[in-house]
């Protein structure tokens, strides 16, 4: 019988082996995963083959955006009608997609990024999202910003808001945003180890604490699912600080955590969760960043296991 990792009503059996890639291909790490209305995979890799599509089975169905990213492809999003949404932190865009892999538009000027800390965009953006209600795209922005920047479905830019800083509605790195049916927006906030809620205008909410470096988030139903990176420079090796990942209600009470203390490739493990997805019947996937958190830095760098899935137990 197969280990069952989480708590309550959120068990999880890991899945061996899902997500065969064909010969000659390789993630090599995985910083996003997402999920369509067909239950459809979709990898976000910083690879020679940027997005690969899996069905829920693990099955390889295609790849697309060969010559399209750079090397620090950072976010993926599938929106309600099945699009996709790219966050590239090393060329300073955000790509929309198809499901089938056709380009539909690219907001921001690539390789030419807005100058650090000016609040305009972009400056290594982190993540995008679609507020379903009326098309418009949030934007983390990001690595060297410290603001949510809003544009029309169209792409034109409409309105900013937050700086640096730790008070309520600013933020040290916005890694990732998230939108729920209720047009609230959801900001996770991974320095200060929180997330903070928004209205559709950027007005504050409410705000959710002592999250360990939030990294990945995803909404499904009535829960949200949050991956935790490891510890910072210096106490990155330490147990207990991130690489696992967490089930909250909309009021912010944690539900389910898993994650075993200590990093690892094993089941119930994680190095570096930077994506989270949630198919229709409940199953979780988990993309890392293991080979820039812990692969690369080995004496001879090595791909780790940066994607896997847990099917829930009903």
């Amino acid at each position: 019988m197969s280990d069952v990792y989480g708590s309550g009503e959120f068990l999880y059996e890991h899945v061996a082996g899902w997500g065969k890639l064909p010969r000659g291909m390789r993630f090599l790490e995985c910083p996003g995963v997402a999920v369509d209305s067909k239950d459809n995979v979709y990898v976000l890799t910083r690879a020679e083959h940027p997005i690969i599509v899996f069905d829920r089975e693990g099955k390889f169905l295609r790849s697309f955006g060969q010559g399209l990213f750079s090397n620090r492809t950072h976010g993926l999003y599938v929106a309600h009608d099945d699009s996709l949404l790219v966050a590239d932190d090393g060329i300073h865009t955000i790509q929309k997609f198809s499901s089938t892999g056709e380009k539909l538009m690219e907001i921001g000027q690539r390789n030419q990024p807005a100058s650090r800390w000016s609040g305009q965009p972009f400056n290594r953006p982190t993540s995008a999202a679609i507020m379903p209600s009326n098309g418009d795209i949030y934007v983390s922005d990001g690595y060297g910003n410290a603001r949510i920047h809003v544009y029309s479905a169209t792409g034109e830019y409409k309105f900013s808001w937050g700086s640096s800083g730790i008070d309520r509605g600013q933020f040290i790195r916005p890694h990732n945003i998230a939108i729920d049916s209720n047009d609230r927006v959801y900001v996770v906030d991974r320095e200060c180890h929180r997330i903070q809620i928004f209205n559709p205008k950027g007005r504050f909410i409410t705000m959710w604490n002592n999250i360990h470096r939030p990294d990945a988030m995803v909404l499904w139903q009535d829960h949200i699912y949050v991956g935790e990176l490891n510890g910072i420079a210096g106490v990155d090796d330490a147990p207990g600080l991130g690489h696992r990942v967490g089930v909250y209600d909309l009021k912010g009470k944690m539900v389910c955590r898993f994650g075993t203390p200590e990093e690892g490739e094993g089941p119930g493990q994680f190095i570096a969760p930077h994506g989270v997805a949630v198919d229709s019947r409940g199953d979780l996937y988990v993309s890392e960043v293991s080979y820039t958190i812990r692969g690369s830095r080995m004496e001879t760098p090595k791909e780790l296991r940066s994607l896997s899935k847990y099917r829930r137990r009903w």
